[in-house]
C-alpha cells in the first residue's frame, strides 16, 4: 500500500463518528440524547435550525437555532442544508457548516433528527450510523405524549398518528432500540455508539501498519 493510501486510511480512522438517533415524538429521544452526551464526552450534538418558536425551557444555540421561515428558505436556496424537512407544520434542517465545525473540533457528531433527515444524511455521509428509538407500545407512546404537558390534545393526536408512518421506515436504520427502561436503553445506545469505533474500516490503518512489520520469511497459508 502506498504512503498516500496509508495517509488516507489514517485520516478516515481519525475522523469523528456521525451517529443519528431518530424516534417518534414521545419515545424519550431527547432525554436519552442528553444522557448519552453526559457519559460520552467526545460526542457533541449537532444543533438543528428550525422555524418553530422556542419552548420555555429551550435556548438559542443550545437546543436549536431559531430562525424565520424566510431565512430558512434562503438557506435552502444557498444549499446550506445536508437535510431539511417540514414536521408538524414547522421546518427543521441540519447544515453542512454545523457538521464540519464539530468534526474539525475533534468531536463525534450526534444527530437528533427524524427518519427523513436520517435518510438524507446517510446519502451525503454513508459512514453515518442510524439508530431508531421506539416505545414499548403505541399506547405507552400516547401516555408519554400526554404526560409531557407541552401540547394540546389536537397536537398530541397528530403526533401519535404520525408515529405510525415513521415506523414504516424502520428498514433504513442500522439499529433499533426499545425504550422500555431508560437506563437499559441508555446502555444499549452507548454500546452501539462505542462499537462503531471498531468497524473494520476504522481499524484498517492499524491493520496495515501491522502488516508492514511482517518479516520476509513469513509465508501465507
Amino acid at each position: 500500500m502506498t504512503d498516500r493510501s496509508l495517509i488516507a486510511l489514517k485520516r478516515r480512522a481519525e475522523r469523528g463518528k456521525l451517529f443519528v438517533v431518530s424516534a417518534p415524538s414521545g419515545s424519550g429521544k431527547s432525554t436519552l440524547v442528553r444522557m448519552l452526551l453526559k457519559v460520552e464526552p467526545a460526542c457533541a450534538l449537532s444543533i438543528s435550525y428550525t422555524t418553530r418558536a422556542p419552548r420555555s425551557t429551550e435556548q438559542e444555540g443550545v437546543d436549536y437555532y431559531f430562525i424565520s421561515r424566510e431565512t430558512f428558505d434562503q438557506m435552502i436556496s444557498d444549499g446550506a442544508f445536508v437535510e431539511w424537512a417540514e414536521v408538524h407544520g414547522n421546518r427543521y434542517g441540519t447544515s453542512f457548516h454545523e457538521i464540519e465545525r464539530l468534526l474539525e473540533a475533534g468531536h463525534d457528531v450526534l444527530f437528533d433528527i427524524d427518519y427523513q433527515g436520517a435518510r438524507a444524511l446517510k446519502a451525503c455521509y454513508p459512514e453515518a450510523t442510524l439508530l431508531l428509538l421506539l416505545p414499548p407500545t403505541m399506547a405507552e407512546l400516547k401516555r408519554r405524549l400526554r404526560k409531557r404537558g407541552t401540547d394540546t390534545a389536537e397536537v398530541i393526536e397528530r403526533r401519535w398518528h404520525a408515529a405510525w408512518r415513521e415506523l414504516e421506515h424502520y428498514g433504513i436504520f442500522d439499529f433499533v432500540v426499545v425504550n422500555d427502561n431508560l437506563q437499559q436503553a441508555l446502555g444499549e445506545l452507548q454500546s452501539i455508539y462505542r462499537a462503531e469505533q471498531n468497524l473494520w474500516w476504522r481499524r484498517a490503518y492499524h491493520v496495515e501498519m501491522l502488516l508492514k512489520e511482517k518479516p520476509e520469511a513469513v509465508e501465507h497459508d
